[in-house]
């Protein structure tokens, strides 16, 4: 096996363990060398490559490569696009893809499309700015477009049984990933943000409790080390993280502006306190705030967590991410118990936020756990 193969093994099967719904897809993905091509592309159906490009990446930098092909692949561009300019659908998509890959932590090449601007939109959305980025430059968008619809009748004419054959295959790739994701799904497992490329149904709704356990089991499995890894199947090349663990340490805050649901927030921390239990070596800092921060405790493993509410002013996110980026290190992930009605910090954090909240509610940074 040559050394870009071995490299190319051994970043799909990283990912298979650190994200199992990306890497399971992966793994049925076409792979293609072009070395006519700076990098890599993903055309719904294989995921052509550069080998030199591969060559300097990163590991983790592989992964995301393996992980926005698979992607790509699962999202039938050919049906999506409806009439929409071919080039420029599918560089809306990669816009959202990524921006949802950065999301699940993974590392992005610098090669690979992504901009702040389009943090949190749907491929659409990004389309549609795109289009509007073109036409204030004033550039022939409309004649592009035209001749992008009329290409595709003239390839349908002549090529109609090729250009089927393609929708047919992304259309089986997509069912697969589906069924995936509904595995990943009732293990509490799926992606972030995950909801933007698939339509999930009422009945494959993740409850907010598994949705809460695969955030601490994500963080919690990240504190167990890959550096070094586990020796056992190295010479297999695959990498398994080593049974050495550090303390996790999460940050809890409890809005106590007065709109606070009490009777939530002691089904909220019932459960953590019960996933907690799972985790014999953790440290929490624990905080009550409104606009201003009126209690923190820190909770050892073993502890109970019991919350006093102070307060009953307005509310105010600020002083939480002010202490914690003073005080606090090696953070990963916070969560804020509130109905999300105040003020927000101006920038986000480089640590996860969930809120956790009785409805869901557009939020700055971070996703909502809505409990129902």
């Amino acid at each position: 096996m040559s050394n870009i193969q071995t490299k190319i093994s051994q970043a799909k099967s990283k990912l298979l363990l650190s994200h199992p719904f990306f890497g399971a897809v992966a793994a049925k993905l076409e792979l293609v060398q072009n070395d006519d091509i700076q990098s890599f592309k993903s055309n719904g159906i294989k995921l052509e490559y550069n080998s030199d490009f591969l060559q300097k990446l990163e590991p983790a930098q592989m992964e995301f490569v393996f992980a926005n092909g698979a992607m790509h692949a699962s999202l039938a561009h050919e049906e999506r696009k409806n009439g929409r300019s071919g080039w420029l659908w599918q560089l809306a998509t990669d816009y959202a893809i990524n921006d949802m890959l950065v999301q699940n932590g993974l590392v992005r090449p610098d090669e690979a499309h992504y901009s702040k601007r389009f943090s949190g939109m749907y491929a659409e959305e990004i389309y549609a700015e795109l289009k509007e980025d073109i036409l204030r430059d004033e550039l022939e968008y409309e004649a592009d477009d035209v001749n992008d619809m009329q290409d595709s009748k003239k390839e349908q004419n002549e090529q109609n049984s090729s250009q089927n054959e393609d929708i047919l295959n992304e259309q089986l790739f997509e069912e697969f990933a589906k069924a995936k994701l509904e595995d990943e799904m009732k293990s509490g497992e799926a992606p972030l943000s995950i909801g933007r490329f698939f339509k999930i149904s009422a009945e494959g709704k993740i409850d907010w409790r598994n949705e809460l356990r695969a955030a601490l089991d994500r963080h919690h499995k990240d504190d167990y080390t890959l550096l070094p890894p586990s020796k056992k199947f190295l010479h297999a090349g695959i990498y398994l993280p080593s049974c050495i663990s550090k303390r996790f340490q999460l940050v809890v805050a409890v809005d106590s502006s007065g709109s606070v649901d009490e009777k939530l927030l002691n089904e909220f921390l019932s459960e953590l306190n019960f996933l907690m239990l799972t985790i014999p070596n953790f440290q929490i800092d624990m905080f009550v705030c409104d606009d201003r921060i009126r209690t923190h405790k820190t909770f050892w493993g073993g502890d109970i967590l019991e919350v006093e509410l102070k307060g009953g002013g307005g509310t105010d996110f600020r002083p939480v991410f002010e202490f914690v980026d003073r005080e606090l290190s090696d953070v990963k992930l916070l969560l804020y118990f509130s109905d999300l009605d105040g003020i927000f910090p101006h920038d986000e954090p480089n640590y996860e936020v969930k809120w956790i909240a009785p409805k869901e509610q557009n939020v700055p940074f971070g996703t909502v756990i809505v409990l129902e």
